[in-house]
């Protein structure tokens, strides 16, 4: 299979599947979310695939959702309902949930900017290894919303996931390390080797063992609440983009361009 938005490889038994979208920092387009999930769907079905390994070509991981203001999207956003919204957020977590639930591990290699969606895509693989010196963040609860999905608590705990959502701010992959965020933080030269050799390790075990504990741990989880929670989220997301800041970082975006919404939403946490 051929993919516009991504390069898909075989490294022994692993599939290394890389965002190529670097002139947009891999922003996260409906194109690229839809060829993460076959790329990561193809791998299960190869038989002589037992890992995932997701990483980001250029400066960043990701730097989160594709949101550069469109006609299109100004005309989505004109008639949009809750409903819809909410239908459009679960369109978009049941991508991320196919990660999750992918039969074999995945682990994100997490480099440059690790921002919004990339989160999301990033916290619903299985571990995470990030650079040192990375950037990772959810910026958006600044001015537009909250995250689709909320994977934050599972990893980092109450208190750290109400630090990071109630100030958008951003942290090291060092701290991210430091706070449970992912598995473990090397330098940005070591991660490649880093990353690759956790999934080779992993990719030693037969799948139906991989599929047996991964599948354990994953129903812990739920036992916790986690597609309940998933389901809060969104639609919490949804009633979230509606709030006054929401709405005018939505007109501003359109009127005169996403650098100065940005820069109205995220000026005051600059001093």
């Amino acid at each position: 299979m051929s993919y516009e938005f991504l390069e898909y490889e075989q490294i022994g038994r692993v599939a290394r599947i890389t965002l190529d979208r670097p002139e947009k920092l891999n922003a996260l387009s409906a194109g690229l979310q839809d060829e993460i999930v076959a790329a990561a769907k193809t791998a299960e079905a190869d038989r002589d695939i037992h890992a995932v390994l997701i990483r980001g070509r250029g400066r960043a991981f990701s730097a989160g959702y594709d949101i550069t203001p469109t006609v299109e999207r100004g005309e989505q956003a004109a008639t949009r309902t809750i409903r819809t919204d909410i239908n459009r957020m679960e369109d978009m977590v049941a991508h991320w949930n196919a990660i999750y639930n992918l039969r074999i591990p995945t682990i994100a290699q997490v480099h440059g900017y690790c921002v919004a969606g990339g989160t999301d895509l990033a916290l619903h693989c299985d571990m995470i290894v990030v650079a040192e010196d990375a950037k990772i963040g959810f910026t958006p609860v600044r001015a537009m919303g909250t995250p689709p999905t909320h994977m934050w608590i599972y990893s980092v705990g109450p208190q750290w996931a109400k630090r990071m959502l109630l100030t958008g701010d951003l942290i090291s992959g060092s701290k991210a390390a430091d706070i449970g965020w992912a598995i473990e933080a090397v330098p940005n030269d070591a991660l490649d080797d880093t990353a690759l050799g956790l999934a080779t390790r992993m990719s030693h075990i037969g799948k139906d063992l991989l599929t047996a504990n991964k599948y354990i741990v994953n129903k812990a989880m739920e036992l916790m609440g986690r597609t309940l929670l998933q389901q809060i989220a969104l639609e919490h997301d949804a009633i979230a983009h509606l709030a006054p800041e929401a709405l005018e970082f939505g007109r501003m975006s359109q009127e005169e361009g996403l650098k100065a919404a940005l820069s109205w939403r995220d000026g005051p946490f600059e001093k």
